[in-house]
């Protein structure tokens, strides 16, 4: 009875160093130690030290790479057929540079968020509605700063901290904030890009 080897590939793999070898991209399952090993250790990819990106890489071509080595060996892929392999040198991001990308996010998103507020308020001539309901209930002419202004600028600070669920490092649930979500999205179609991109210029090459 031949042994069988377990392939699982995720959908983007990220790596530190140009010698990429089978374990680094890859976890791998099999009952046959010895036969484990010697995968873990083989080489599947040689990069260009000094050309960080992403590449796209079919599992099999990871077979093929291996069948040579164990013609009998059984193989069983588990996972994402065509994959990711993203190099980023260690020490190539400066903390300075990581910092002023995170405090410039913070600041279009303050404002962004803001002027959004606004013209949703101005669309919508929220200051008129409180005036004519404060005269209504009351009686009385508003000037502009009632228990509405203020009830309603705590109540939408709260709801986008409520919505977002989170706050510097405390999060209200276990469950990941919307923000979380959408980069995830991003992740997964910028993914589903490259790999549709690196599809179609094979297919079209002669």
């Amino acid at each position: 009875m031949s042994d069988t080897l377990y392939i699982q590939t995720e959908k983007n793999v990220e790596v530190h160093h140009p010698h990429v070898y089978l374990q680094d991209i890859a976890k791998l399952s099999c009952s046959n130690s010895k036969i484990l090993n010697r995968l873990r250790v083989l080489p599947v990819a040689n990069l260009k030290p000094d050309k960080p990106g992403r590449y796209v890489i079919s599992v099999m071509d990871l077979i093929n790479d291996i069948q040579p080595r164990e013609p009998e060996l059984d193989i069983t892929h588990i996972g994402e057929p065509t994959f990711i392999l993203t190099y980023q040198k260690e020490g190539t991001i400066n903390i300075v540079i990581r910092w002023c990308k995170v405090f410039f996010v913070c600041l279009a998103t303050f404002f962004g968020a803001g002027f959004s507020i606004m013209t949703f308020n101005n669309d919508v001539d929220v200051p008129a509605l409180f005036e004519q309901i404060y005269t209504q209930v009351t009686g009385l002419k508003t000037d502009g700063f009632t228990a509405l202004e203020i009830s309603y600028s705590i109540g939408i600070g709260f709801g986008v901290l409520f919505f977002f669920n989170h706050f510097g490092r405390m999060k209200l649930t276990d469950d990941p904030t919307p923000m979380q979500v959408q980069m995830r999205l991003y992740e997964d179609d910028v993914n589903t890009t490259i790999i549709e991109d690196v599809s179609r210029a094979n297919k079209e090459e002669p």
